[in-house]
């Protein structure tokens, strides 16, 4: 277990905006960044990160935290795995406490398979060049792709000798378990004799990484020519990888591709390599699977344009084909380089070299739409049946476009390819659109009917509480509580001063801090809030300044109630920024700093004038209820409800308000 001290400092030390941003890419507004959430997927930005309070929110799915948060929901990491990466990436040295038995067990679950894997990764890559045949066969065969000493390491490559169990012995012998090898995919254990066997045995291994630069998993490619052996082999799912959810690159790539902000996506693991090596370093693929909604997602939380690299051949175009549409329904721009039949991106690079590489890459960028309905035109000639499949496979892709302005360009552009009129293309299109919605809304009911009530009435207080549309916060509470409770969290320990005159006539000055004023003036007056969130949040300050300590409004970054968490992140970070133009003209608006003792007076007063509102409201509802023969009921709550209106003309008095 890491102890106190050590965690203290791993906090003090990490930037969320510097961890943050080596997953998603951030771009600074104001005193926030903000980027496309990796929690869900969102066309416009409403995840942001407040370096100033160390915390994130998402203002469309609701996910709110601190560094070790995000790290353990991104990575699946739990809470010593996330502090471990912050301390090696921040040369933190960890001091551990005694751990009991059971947390060990925990712990070590999910680590060894991490450990074994890297291991794994050491190890084979080892091989390739201090084992004999690990040269002979394994470097020789990179090198003979014309592959650099350079980019074989960075890429972490090795060999697995032939042989049935090498690997599996040699880490038994470093004290690896079955259970552990055969978790990983990396030993297979034949059920009738229980001999163990290397997955990978013969085979040239590209490591797989996660974003963070973790060993997940191994592709593996055979070198001989036997015909029942599959070309490649993968690891199988794990409780560290799943293919689906992994791009094969993004790790050395993922900085060139927000720089670029361009992805190139081609076909294999060899691809991926020799476009880093040519200086193309902004390009994945996929592992082993066809495209995925999830490495989709992986590729847009860095940028939202895609150019697809394939084939010249005709399976080649139909992969691409067949990866457009699920592209554009991410929303995703996309773009296409078709190479000449019989090369790819490897052959090409090593024939011509990388600047003719980057030349071809630049020159014969093409749009997907257009190129798609060119190549399918090209197999149409004047077969009416075929031209009419193919616009409605035209219109279909088009409608899968989310930006109204797009679609209307292509439908234009297209019109003019297949020489057809543009309203009729138009027409097709808001059918496909209309098909497109109402099959998204049948799926979100068959989805909804499916859920527990539980996790229906979840999603609705996520719906009711969130509005990613202007990426500001909606919540069902009233203006003024919410701001009094925002000043708690993001001012509370302010300290601020007060000059009076003293019974001896000398004019004296005393000190209190924002939160004692909030919270002395509502007990006084035995106020309390209407939202449950802002009544705990407030009866958390209360009862730390009735001890006499400070408050600390970090306590909700962590707490363990994920509704309070997210409420009170949501407060805490201020969304709003003063727009460059007024700057520009010379429009300079006081911060909440300057104002904060205006500000605290008139959001008190709001408060209680909130308050008196509601008391009002009850009265007349009392009086409703009330029989008419109950005459002295009725006289008293007359008299009530004039003291009330009276009290709430003072108030708006000294709000500079006119009450009616």
């Amino acid at each position: 277990m890491i102890d106190q001290e050590t965690i203290q400092r791993i906090m003090d030390a990490a930037r969320i905006e510097e961890v943050i941003g080596d997953f998603v890419s951030l771009k600074k507004r104001g005193a926030n960044h903000i980027g496309c959430c990796p929690f869900h997927n969102e066309k416009t930005p409403s995840f942001y990160v407040s370096p100033s309070k160390g915390i994130f929110k998402c203002f469309g799915c609701g996910e709110a935290g601190d560094v070790v948060k995000f790290l353990m929901k991104h990575e699946h990491y739990t809470y010593p795995e996330a502090l471990r990466w912050l301390a090696q990436k921040y040369n933190i040295e960890i001091q551990e406490e005694e751990q009991t038995e059971e947390q060990k067990e925990r712990q070590n679950e999910r680590d060894a398979l991490f450990h074994v894997s890297e291991f794994a990764q050491k190890y084979f890559a080892d091989l390739l060049y201090n084992d004999e045949m690990g040269r002979a066969v394994g470097l020789s065969y990179f090198h003979s792709r014309g592959l650099s000493d350079e980019v074989i390491k960075n890429f972490g490559l090795g060999y697995c000798l032939d042989e049935w169990s090498n690997f599996t012995d040699h880490a038994r012998k470093n004290g690896y378990s079955d259970i552990v090898l055969e978790k990983t995919g990396l030993t297979i254990f034949k059920e009738e004799t229980k001999k163990a066997y290397d997955r990978f045995r013969g085979r040239v291994m590209f490591p797989i990484y996660s974003i963070s630069g973790r060993v997940l998993g191994f592709s593996g490619r055979v070198l001989s020519s036997e015909k029942q052996a599959a070309k490649y082999v993968n690891s199988p799912d794990s409780d560290i990888y799943n293919k689906s959810r992994i791009l094969y690159g993004l790790y050395q790539a993922r900085t060139a591709i927000s720089k670029a902000n361009k992805c190139y996506l081609v076909e294999g693991n060899i691809d991926v390599i020799s476009m880093h090596q040519s200086g193309v370093e902004n390009t994945v693929a996929s592992c082993g699977t066809s495209l995925t909604t999830e490495q989709i997602r992986l590729i847009k939380r860095y940028t939202p344009n895609v150019t697809v690299l394939y084939d010249g051949d005709s399976a080649g175009i139909k992969a691409a084909l067949r990866a457009v549409n699920l592209l554009f329904s991410e929303g995703m721009h996309v773009r296409c380089v078709l190479f000449p039949d019989g090369e790819d991106p490897d052959s090409y690079a090593q024939k011509y070299g990388s600047s003719a590489l980057q030349d071809y890459l630049a020159s014969h960028e093409d749009n997907f739409v257009i190129f798609k309905t060119r190549v399918l035109l090209d197999g149409v000639k004047n077969d009416p049946i075929r031209k009419a499949e193919l616009v409605k496979e035209t219109v279909d892709t088009i409608a899968l476009v989310p930006d109204l302005i797009e679609r209307t360009e292509y439908i234009a552009q297209c019109a003019h390819l297949l020489d057809i009129p543009e309203e009729a293309l138009a027409s097709e299109l808001a059918k496909a659109v209309n098909r497109n919605r109402l099959k998204g809304y049948e799926e979100e009911k068959k989805n909804q009917d499916t859920q527990s009530p539980q996790d229906t009435q979840s999603n609705q207080n996520i719906q009711n509480t969130q509005s990613p549309q202007n990426n500001q916060i909606s919540l069902p509470v009233d203006p003024s509580e919410r701001h009094l409770v925002q000043l708690l969290l993001n001012h509370g320990d302010q300290t601020l001063y007060q000059t009076y005159i003293a019974d001896d006539g000398t004019q004296q000055e005393c000190t209190y801090t924002v939160a004692q004023a909030i919270v002395s003036d509502l007990q006084n007056d035995e106020l309390s809030f209407s939202d449950p969130l802002c009544q705990r949040i407030f009866d958390y300050f209360a009862s730390a300044l009735s001890r006499g300590e400070t408050p600390d409004a970090s306590y909700f970054i962590t707490v363990d109630d994920e509704a309070l968490r997210s409420f009170a992140i949501s407060l805490m970070l201020d969304t709003f920024r003063i727009s460059d133009t007024w700057r520009q003209k010379q429009v300079f608006v006081p911060s909440l700093e300057d104002n904060i003792q205006v500000d605290l007076s008139e959001s008190i007063l709001a408060f209680k004038l909130k308050c008196v509102n509601d008391r009002i409201a009850d009265n007349a509802r009392r009086f409703r209820e009330l029989k008419s023969r109950d005459e002295e009921g009725m006289l008293l709550l007359l008299a009530e409800k004039k003291s009330l209106i009276d009290l709430r003309l003072k108030i708006g008095q000294a709000l500079h308000r006119v009450i009616n």
